[in-house]
């Protein structure tokens, strides 16, 4: 269970930092650009810890996923990236296949 909790705290440091390159400007700014690479570090550090026991496939599916559907909703609410159905739909077949994963893991 501890392998799955790093887990979902490494996809949200890869929000993070995925926010945070948007932030830093292409690491043009200081301070956003610190926050991103200790966000990235952290981010690495807990998904290796996880796949210490977690299959491959798995832990890295889940971790890009999470990344990518907090990613997506940052966008759309903080950043003013479109909030279509088309666009909400697919981050919900996302969240599917990342529940699908969790509960079909070893």
């Amino acid at each position: 269970m501890i392998a799955w909790i790093a887990l979902f705290f490494a996809g949200l440091l890869e929000i993070g930092w995925a926010a945070g390159l948007k932030q830093s400007a292409g690491f043009t700014r200081l301070w956003p650009s610190i926050l991103t690479i200790i966000a990235m570090v952290g981010s690495f550090a807990l998904l290796a810890f996880a796949m210490r026991s977690l299959p491959l496939g798995t832990a890295y599916a889940v971790w890009t996923g999470i990344g990518t559907v907090g990613a997506a909703i940052l966008g759309m609410a903080l950043f003013g990236e479109a909030a279509t159905p088309a666009r909400i739909f697919c981050i919900l077949l996302i969240v599917a296949g990342i529940a699908g994963l969790k509960m079909t893991a070893s």
